[in-house]
């Protein structure tokens, strides 16, 4: 027996470059996600919330910026840093809350690593709080580790880093 339609439609969804006129959307996608992440981590501040339009603006110029959406709607971003050294950095990570668990983070992060492959990144660094269970777990199933951790923000960060291997 075929499952309906809508079955098969949900899980469809698409991860492209963003532009300028997804700034709005990736505002509200990172500042939803970020308040829950400072939730998690049981912080006061966290910078991602204080970003402004010029910031985003200005990471779509010099980072690569992916937009991922769900049935035509937005519901994910990231942003990544290529280094001249040969490393990059992954920051403002983030997935709307009533879209997290079905697979589009894991998306956007392969899309990530065949993007950072053809570009030959040795490595990619992130940063997240060391205690919030849920994305330590999902980075460690990306192929992440622990580097070291620091508490410069006032709560335990970890520095994660996944090394890409060059045959």
């Amino acid at each position: 027996m075929a499952l309906p339609l809508h079955v098969y439609y949900q899980n469809l969804f698409q991860i492209r470059p963003a532009n300028e006129d997804d700034i709005p959307d990736i505002m509200k996608i990172t500042h939803e996600a970020f308040l829950k992440y400072k939730e998690m981590a049981g912080v006061e501040r966290v910078d991602a919330l204080n970003e402004t339009y010029d910031d985003i603006k200005r990471d779509l110029q010099t980072k690569i910026v992916l937009l991922a959406l769900s049935d035509g709607e937005p519901v994910g971003s990231v942003r990544v840093e290529v280094f001249d050294d040969g490393t990059a950095e992954l920051t403002r990570f983030a997935v709307k809350v009533t879209s997290q668990n079905n697979g589009i983070g894991k998306s956007i992060m392969n899309l990530v690593d065949r993007l950072m492959v053809k570009r030959n990144v040795k490595s990619m660094h992130l940063y997240t709080g060391a205690k919030i269970t849920p994305l330590i777990r999902f980075y460690y199933g990306r192929g992440f580790y622990i580097d070291s951790t620091d508490k410069s923000r006032g709560y335990i960060r970890a520095k994660l880093v996944k090394d890409y291997i060059f045959d």
